[in-house]
Formats: structure tokens, sequence, C-alpha cells
């Protein structure tokens, strides 16, 4: 079911008086689970967008919670199908594969949804996408569910990782390398934190935006790096929330800030200029070839784009779509990132580099790979000055910050080190 065949468009031309026949929330939700599968749009930009237009408060937030809950547990929720097929290896069409999730999801983690109309608006869904004669198998695949009874696969004494994928709604290869890397009770404790909808933390108490305290932490890490820094980069900016940090922290400096994507651009150039007027100079560049003439720095962050492996609670798609091979993809445009990043910055200046993956092929080896070029500088003095969204000890890894979403941090998961030019 992971990789159904394709809708051709049917899901989202359907009669206008047939839609009746669906709540406009689990219609909206539908054309956003079917847009997801079918390209590459994130479920944010979506959720936010036209498919969710003219929804009542109530209706909105119900599409909400049925984009997120069905893709957090996308994988989860076809382990539970799949046994329940006469065919497991038939292929499924996308619109099927997505309605049987769908009512999945809220027959076994919507209290509120009753079980009748969970299991007709699947149905009514199908029928809709223009597979009428797939509605008796969703009847009856559903209504089996709804036996299951409510809530989360109980975890078996033995458990083979990939009976652990499956119960935890994760990909089977990446289960089996958190194990290898942080054994099986911190990848349970990762892999859980994932499935939930995540609680969220404000930065400034005016309200002016929120981030996840993974994002605050380092973010505010840099400024700590370097408080009395006078120019200060910021080379893969957007969306703008640690730009903002920065200014916020260090308002004596002139702040750069830069991204490749002209799109992203633009909106981190409205972004800074609403919430920090007159203080961050945006640019379009690709960090791993800024130019020089706009001189050296005395402070760099460096959030390279990475996995994403430590954002799924906020980014779930990223389970279903992120392969082994786009790891070394990510650490060979993180290296050049890096690389090119030290070479603007000052004597005596410091570089905050992390990313929001848990891989280590993401953080700590791309600073390995730097050798003698750099001094590293040990985390836990700087984390000291900041006022820590954490209770107890530090989430460190030797001289880096290694935050553990679930394990050793109640927010997505980070590296970050600090380095020097030696």
């Amino acid at each position: 079911m992971s990789n159904p065949q394709p809708s051709q468009g049917k899901s989202t031309n359907f009669p206008q008086k047939k839609k009746k026949l669906v709540s406009p929330a689990r219609w909206a939700a539908f054309r956003v689970l079917e847009r997801v599968a079918e390209t590459d749009a994130h479920s944010d930009d979506l959720l936010h967008g036209a498919l969710l237009a003219g929804l009542s408060q109530a209706d909105a937030g119900l599409a909400h919670a049925l984009v997120l809950g069905v893709l957090r547990r996308q994988l989860e929720l076809e382990a539970r199908l799949l046994p329940l097929l006469s065919r497991p290896d038939a292929p499924i069409p996308g619109p099927v594969a997505t309605a049987l999730r769908m009512g999945a999801f809220q027959l076994l983690y919507m209290d509120r949804i009753p079980a009748h109309a969970a299991l007709s608006e699947s149905v009514e869904l199908v029928k809709l996408a223009g597979h009428p004669k797939a509605a008796g198998m969703v009847n009856a695949l559903l209504r089996k569910i709804s036996l299951a009874g409510k809530g989360s696969i109980r975890r078996p004494l033995v458990e083979s990782p990939q009976a652990m994928a499956g119960r935890l709604g994760h990909p089977e290869w990446l289960v089996k390398r958190w194990l290898a890397i942080y054994g099986r009770e911190v990848t349970e404790a990762i892999c859980n934190f994932d499935l939930e909808e995540p609680a969220g933390a404000g930065l400034f108490s005016d309200g002016r935006f929120a981030m996840d305290d993974g994002s605050r932490l380092v973010a505010e890490l840099a400024a700590a790096a370097l408080p009395q820094a006078k120019r200060v980069w910021d080379t893969c900016a957007a969306p703008g929330g640690k730009t903002l940090v920065l200014a916020d922290h260090l308002p004596e400096a002139e702040i750069i800030a830069t991204d490749v994507s002209p799109k992203r651009v633009e909106r981190l150039r409205e972004r800074t200029e609403r919430e920090a007027p007159g203080r961050v100079r945006v640019l379009q560049a690709d960090a791993a070839n800024f130019s020089s003439a706009e001189g050296r720095f005395d402070l760099i962050l460096c959030d390279a784009p990475c996995s994403g492996t430590g954002t799924l609670a906020h980014n779930p798609e990223i389970k279903v779509r992120l392969e082994p091979e786009d790891l070394r993809r990510q650490s060979d445009r993180q290296r050049k990132i890096l690389k090119a990043s030290l070479e603007r910055l000052a004597p005596g200046g410091r570089l905050v580099y992390s990313t929001c993956s848990l891989e280590p092929e993401e953080n700590e080896r791309i600073v390995a790979t730097l050798g003698t070029l750099v001094k590293i500088i040990p985390m836990e003095e700087t984390l000291g000055l900041l006022q820590l969204p954490f209770s107890g000890e530090a989430p460190l890894q030797g001289p880096y910050l290694r935050t553990l979403p679930g394990a050793n941090f109640a927010g997505d998961g980070f590296f970050a080190a600090i380095l020097e030019r030696a």
C-alpha cells in the first residue's frame, strides 16, 4: 500500500452534488492526502492553502487532525491492513489506499468519530473516486479493523525489527539503523514521539511566531556562541525563525540571511521585514557558492538542508518519501556548504553547524571530514549560558549537542557543533 497505483486526477474532480455524501472535512483531508501521495507537496503548505479554503473552524480542525494523523501512522495503518487483504501483493489504486488509511485511523484513534461515520464515508470516498468495485472490500476491511478496538498495537515480549517498524509506523530500514546507533529503548522512544502531535513551543511571549524547542535551542546556541559578533550570516535561513532569534539576541550585529530558493527567499524577506524591520538583509544565494564580495563574518549559522529525520512528528511525509540513498546525497551537499561557509569565517570567528537529522553521516561525520581545519568548541560551556528548554542533564554527545525526540528531549531532534577555524 505504500506504493499504490496513481489516481490519475480522478479524486479531485468529483461532481458537486455527490460530495454531499462526504463531510467537508473528510473531503478536504482526502484531497490533501492524495496530493501528498502523488506530488512532492508538503502537507503543511496544503493544509494552509486552497484545499481547505471556506471550511468552518471545526471542519478545518478535523481535516488537519485527519491528514497529519494518517501521515504519522501511515506505515502502521498499512501494517494492520495488509494482513487482512486476500491478495496482499496486489496493487491498490491510490484513492482506495487513501480512503482505507483514513477510515482505519478514525476507527483506531479518533474517539469522537462514530464508527458508522468513519466506515460509511470511507466507502463513499472510494465510490466517488471512480472505484465503486472496491467499495465492498473497503467496507469489509474497515469492519475488521473496527473489531480490533481502539489504540496502538501492544508491544510483544519478543519482537523483530520488521515487526517493530510496523507497530511503530516507521520504515524498516530506518528502524534498523536507529537500533544499531541508539539501541532499542531510545529507538522506541523516538518512534513513539513521532507518532503523536507535537505539543509545540513558542519562542517569544508576545506570540510573534512559534517554533519547536529544538529550533529555538539551536538559534539561541548560535547567538551565545559569539555574543560580541558584529557581522552574522545565516546561510540556509528560510523560513526565518532562527534568523529572527539571531536578530533578537544580537541587536547590534549586521545580519545577512540567504537561501537558494527564490520562493523561500520571498517569504523570508516578508517575514523578517514584518517581525524585525531593518534588522536583516535577505539575499538569494547558494551557500556553497556565496559571493566573496560580501566579505567575512564573525558568526555563521550553517543550519544545513538535511533528511529531516529529527522532525518526523512535524513532517510525517518524510517517513514515506525518504530512501537510504538520500542520506549520501544530503551529506555530499552538507559537506560542500560547510566547507564553503568556513571560507567566509573571519579570524577568531565561530561557526555553528546544525541539522535536524538523527543520522551520523549528516552530523558528526560531516564535522570529522574537516580534520585539522577546525577546532571543535565543547558545547557544554555555551549551553551553560542559556535558559534551557529541558530539565535534567543537557542532551550532549561528546562535544556536540544531540537532542533525541522523546528520549532526552521533548522537541525535534537536532545536532549542533561549534567550530573555529584552526
